[in-house]
């Protein structure tokens, strides 16, 4: 495993050293941001990364490193945040958000699970496209298309989108999605997956309209099955979160 660093922490640094060490990685520990292609040379896996650090700029510098490196596990380990931050970042790019003070066995778990999603994800690129529907779901691109037209999911949007449909009309649980997706047991009260759903659903539903393709079932999960939308049949029911609130920007 190769992973660097961006923090300034020395505390932190020390103990989160030693333990990589221990386990064999290489790691490289950044005090400032480095411009995306210096990170492509380094050939990493993963991107641990303070967004305090970086300051007013950290937002735009996150999108940009996702960007240019699709395939790098991001993970923000940083200081107090908001729910609005945190889905922001994980909407522009980001894998995982851990906030400090946190535990090194938990942040470097969070990691491998980040890059054995990352790897899974190689690993079905070759992987024909799904349909369903009006819809083309094309893992070689990680996008789902109508038509030749991209529904513009984010990364996370897509593995939700390919899981819900390779369970082949079954039900799946939140708890099993969140495991399956994010990587690690979902804690109490989180409705990460319901938020994302519901974003999926009103992109799929935006680019097609005449389909129905994510069907909730309350108090259990999610399926997915292509369904015409009969005239006059109300959407799909949305979750009962509101949309979260406008994003904040990074205390600092």
């Amino acid at each position: 495993m190769r992973i660097a660093v961006i923090d300034t922490d020395s505390g932190f640094l020390q103990v989160l050293g030693n333990r990589v060490q221990r386990m064999g990685w290489e790691h490289r520990v950044l005090a400032s941001a480095v411009r995306p292609e210096e990170l492509v040379a380094m050939r990493l896996q993963a991107l641990v990364v303070d967004l305090s650090v970086i300051g007013p700029q950290a937002w735009d510098y996150l999108e940009r490193v996702a960007g240019v490196l699709p395939g790098l596990g991001i993970v923000v380990c940083t200081g107090g945040s908001t729910v609005a931050q945190r889905v922001r970042a994980l909407r522009i790019g980001a894998d995982d958000w851990l906030a400090k003070p946190c535990h090194p066995e938990e942040l470097i778990a969070r990691i491998e699970a980040v890059v054995r999603r990352r790897r899974r994800a190689e690993g079905h690129v070759e992987a024909p496209a799904v349909h369903a529907g009006d819809l083309e779901i094309r893992a070689d691109r990680f996008q789902a298309f109508v038509a030749g037209r991209p529904a513009d999911l984010t990364r996370r949007e897509f593995e939700l989108l390919e899981l819900l449909a390779g369970a082949e009309g079954r039900v799946l649980e939140r708890e099993d999605i969140y495991r399956r997706v994010w990587g690690y047991e979902m804690a109490r009260g989180d409705r990460s997956v319901d938020v994302f759903v519901r974003k999926l659903r009103q992109k799929l539903e935006r680019a097609s309209p005449g389909w129905r393709y994510v069907h909730t079932h309350f108090g259990v999960g999610y399926r997915f099955a292509a369904e015409p939308r009969a005239p006059d049949f109300p959407p799909d029911p949305a979750v009962a979160d509101p949309a979260p609130a406008a994003p904040e920007s990074l205390p600092v």
